[in-house]
């Protein structure tokens, strides 16, 4: 049975070959004028211009190291020259379409630090009214060598961001407009003071008369991620009637990226 099927498979190999020696030169040369005619490969292979760097950065992690004072507060109240601050936060970024513009937001936290002058900040009470305690400054008769009033808030940043370079956010031009928003963690006072050559650290925590909320307006100018950053309080230090009218403000240097 077999050999009747020898002569026909003879043919159609023979047939097949055929085809193919005719299609083969035709294929190859059609496949030539595609490649030549697809501007898009031609570009690919020819052009000496390498593709631009795009490195989506959302500036995620923002780090600022801040120069704070109160520029609102009774001249009663002594600061020394150098108070700090930290603010920390991890933000996202959305793009508005395909402009230059974001807006983000994200969570953090805010700590400020302030040195007073031959003062302390103590609890003390009135004789004409019930709710009588209150946070006053008077002067230090423990002779502290350091003593400062530190303030930690769980802040939320809200911003309109502007960048120059849209393929490179680490590079190039970029400002911020913002507000921040801040519930109080925790309060302290902490002196240090020397008694028979010893120090001694005294910290005393409460957050009964500070302002539960802050609200901040803030800025970023800079250059990659480096900038120059301001903030402002909107809210003051303490609460209506429980300590004295004070406005804190902060400047500094911000390192953004990622």
């Amino acid at each position: 049975m077999y050999k009747y099927l020898i002569f026909p498979a003879f043919i159609l190999f023979l047939f097949s070959t055929q085809v193919d020696a005719q299609r083969g030169p035709h294929s190859a040369k059609g496949n030539r004028e595609k490649y030549s005619n697809d501007s898009t490969n031609n570009d690919l292979y020819t052009s000496n211009t390498p593709a631009p760097v795009i490195k989506p950065s959302r500036d995620f992690v923002m780090l600022a190291l801040t120069y704070n004072n109160w520029v609102s507060k009774p001249d009663s109240i002594k600061t020394r020259p150098f108070n700090y601050g930290f603010n920390g936060h991890i933000c996202y970024d959305f793009p508005i379409k395909k402009s230059k513009m974001s807006f983000a937001t994200g969570i953090g936290v805010k700590v400020s630090a302030m040195y007073l002058d031959q003062q302390v900040l103590i609890d003390t009470a009135t004789s004409n009214s019930v709710t009588a305690a209150a946070a006053r400054f008077i002067p230090d008769t423990l002779h502290y060598k350091r003593y400062k009033f530190v303030s930690t808030y769980l802040s939320a940043p809200f911003e309109i961001r502007y960048f120059s370079n849209t393929n490179n956010r680490n590079r190039g031009f970029k400002a911020a407009l913002g507000l921040e928003i801040g519930t109080l963690l925790g309060a302290d006072t902490k002196g240090v003071k020397s008694i028979d050559g010893t120090l001694i650290k005294d910290k005393v925590s409460t957050k009964r008369f500070l302002s539960s909320w802050d609200f901040s307006a803030t800025m970023r100018v800079g250059w990659g991620n480096f900038c120059f950053f301001g903030s402002y309080n909107l809210t003051p230090v303490f609460k209506l009637n429980m300590g004295p009218p004070i406005t804190p403000a902060s400047v500094g240097f911000c390192l953004v990226g990622l």
